[in-house]
């Protein structure tokens, strides 16, 4: 079975700061790199149950706020 809780890579706060580093990216800019990110990712997943599941595990932490 799978967990999308799981930490499945060894250093997630090494990639969480080039994630929003944005390399001198405007805010527009910013938004539509983590656009492009998220597909690129989305399209490695490839399985739907997965990605509703991670859409509705990270909305939920603003939800929940």
């Amino acid at each position: 079975s799978y967990n999308i809780k799981d930490q499945n890579f060894e250093s997630p706060y090494d990639f969480y700061e080039v994630l929003i580093s944005g390399d001198g990216l405007s805010d527009g800019e910013s938004r539509c790199l983590n656009a492009k990110i998220i597909l690129l990712l989305a399209n490695v997943v490839s399985n739907k149950g997965v990605l509703e599941e991670i859409f509705l595990t990270a909305r939920k932490s603003f939800v929940e706020q």
